[in-house]
């Protein structure tokens, strides 16, 4: 599944460190899922994964106060900072969001499979934007994002996906929509959906019109907009960096229809009839991570803006008063 290291403003950990970050959550993946399809193979699942809460509470309280107190005395060196690595907070983080619960046995590895991954999204969404010492309060509607969902779901582990990113330029936010950063290119999408079948009228002008068999006619801002815009600030920031990786730039479409029969030839056009194709040569990219990949990615990240109105302490919260750390 396609990694998310920034969220729209939240703080991210792959802001801090994104040689490591990328390659430890494929790990802690496989891992977790390892143990899963043990437990289910030997008919364990239940007694792994399914009457625990108060032991995790507990573990997470006293977990809490082991790093609290450990915290404490690294105040007083002057390596304090470095000397906290993430698997002081990765535990508490790994035991809450990965205690699954069964409404029933699931019948198959595969049904098993894709119980793991919707599970995974909500972890996914929480280490995204989190560090070791903060975590950010994301706004819900993400966790219920179809879109997102589709990239995380979907992509493979090597994918780096910005996800609705704000860019600092020039003391100026500017907004995208989709950035992937893979092995060998860098993807800027720009979606165009409005109702299966739809089919959108495409040209130069500001507006584009959307045809469908049910609606109306409606006009729609042109996407060409978004993506062109993107595609500038990653070439800036790309230059600025020395990144050699080329970018494409997407109208994606994946149930409705594009008719722009002159197209700007550096724009590619996926729609209904195009999208099968293009969405498994994404998938089929099999490069592990790369340098490149890695640097360009720390390159954007470094001009995403980050604001600190949403953060708060992990330590802050382990006095049993506030708020659960996952609760949505």
């Amino acid at each position: 599944m396609g990694q998310l290291i920034k969220l729209q403003d939240y703080i991210s950990r792959y802001e801090q460190d994104i040689y490591r970050y990328p390659l430890q959550f494929v790990r802690l993946k496989q891992q977790q899922w390892e143990k899963l399809k043990t437990a289910f193979l030997a008919g364990e699942l239940e007694t792994l994964y399914g009457n625990q809460p108060e032991d995790i509470q507990a573990e997470v309280w006293q977990e809490g106060k082991n790093r609290f107190g450990t915290k404490l005395k690294k105040m007083f060196s002057r390596q304090a900072k470095s000397e906290v690595t993430e698997l002081e907070a990765l535990p508490v983080m790994e035991r809450k969001e990965f205690s699954l619960r069964f409404s029933s046995t699931p019948n198959s590895l595969e049904e098993l499979k894709q119980t793991y991954l919707n599970q995974l999204i909500r972890f996914q969404l929480k280490w995204g934007s989190s560090t070791i010492q903060e975590k950010s309060y994301i706004n819900q509607t993400f966790f219920l994002d179809e879109k997102l969902r589709f990239f995380l779901q979907r992509f493979p582990d090597t994918c780096l996906i910005l996800y609705k990113p704000i860019f600092l330029l020039k003391n100026a936010p500017v907004e995208g929509e989709v950035i992937i950063v893979t092995p060998t290119e860098v993807w800027c999408i720009a979606f165009l959906e409005d109702g299966d079948d739809a089919a959108f009228m495409g040209s130069s002008d500001r507006f584009w019109l959307r045809k469908h068999h049910l609606h109306s006619d409606k006009k729609v801002l042109n996407p060409m907009l978004s993506v062109n815009r993107m595609g500038k600030i990653v070439k800036r920031i790309g230059s600025i960096y020395e990144s050699p990786l080329p970018i494409h730039k997407v109208i994606l479409s994946r149930n409705g229809y594009i008719d722009y029969p002159q197209s700007p030839y550096d724009i590619e056009i996926v729609d209904k009839r195009s999208f099968p194709a293009w969405f498994k040569k994404m998938r089929n990219a099999g490069s592990p991570l790369k340098h490149q990949q890695l640097k360009t990615a720390q390159a954007l990240l470094d001009y995403c803006q980050t604001t600190s109105s949403s953060r708060v302490e992990w330590e802050t919260e382990i006095d049993g008063e506030a708020e659960d750390d996952y609760r949505t």
